[in-house]
């Protein structure tokens, strides 16, 4: 039988913008009450939910535990638990590693998987309790090389490495684990993406295929959550990926990185 969220609460952190606000939306569909997490506080008052849902917002900045264990708190107040968690707040950089500061490498870190690693422990209590869910938005990254981004594979592949063993945990508790791994979607993440020297990014983002709409792949996660699926491959470009990367991953880095070698020679 297929997971329902009417009722249920989803937490989304990085809610503000692009895949995170259209995820709280979509959820907000479904009749989930909805925790939108996120940094931005200006940003994240400009988000409107459907007239009659249930949305609190709540200013949270996921690389400071303090704050995360704060804003689960007030939505357990609100709501009375959190049924799902979404790890959506990232963010990147593109610069070769040779010309990146170590300090771009832990903020990277510190968003995207201890970002993570803070509202997951600080929620785990209600997912146990509720037999609830946590969604992990990953990346291709997550599994594969990515030329000019290695500090923020590294930080996909952390969370891959480290939600498939929490899996293993929290399966037999009735909590689900989903991965979803997108290739470029329409979302701010380029533009807010870092340079080696911690600066913004002044070159152009190369796109491997199309961009997918921030609203398709929420409804495909939805899908996939109602599925309790284990992994998502939401395009085309992803799911090649996967496959290429098995079987002939060399195949894989020599187009990866023609690909993408003119956003090396931009620096």
């Amino acid at each position: 039988m297929a997971r329902d969220f009417a009722g249920k609460t989803v937490a989304v952190t990085g809610a503000a913008g692009g895949l995170g606000r259209a995820l709280a939306l979509r959820f907000a569909a479904a009749g989930a009450r909805v925790a939108a997490l996120d940094r931005d506080a200006a940003l994240l008052r400009e988000l409107e939910f459907p007239p009659g849902a249930q949305a609190l917002k709540l200013a949270c900045d996921v690389t400071r535990e303090e704050d995360c264990a704060r804003a689960m708190a007030e939505a357990r107040r609100a709501f009375g638990g959190i049924d799902v968690l979404v790890n959506n707040a990232g963010i990147s950089h593109r610069s070769a590693f040779a010309a990146t500061r170590p300090e771009v490498l832990r903020r990277v870190m510190a968003v995207n998987y201890f970002g993570a690693v803070h509202c997951t422990h600080t929620a785990l209590p209600d997912l146990v309790a509720r037999r609830g869910m946590v969604i992990a938005i990953s990346s291709v990254a997550g599994f594969a090389p990515l030329l000019a981004r290695s500090g923020y594979a590294a930080s996909k592949h952390a969370l891959h490495g480290f939600f498939a063993s929490l899996r293993t945990e929290l399966e037999p508790l009735g909590v689900k684990v989903l991965l979803v791994c997108p290739s470029f979607i329409r979302t701010g993440i380029e533009r807010n993406a870092l340079a080696g020297d911690g600066g913004p990014v002044r070159h152009a983002q190369t796109v491997i295929g199309a961009r997918s709409a921030p609203e398709a792949v929420a409804e495909k996660v939805l899908r996939a959550a109602r599925a309790e699926r284990r992994l998502l491959l939401p395009d085309r470009v992803s799911r090649l990926s996967w496959w290429l990367c098995r079987f002939a991953p060399r195949v894989y880095e020599r187009q990866m990185a023609r690909r993408l070698a003119a956003e090396m020679a931009a620096e």
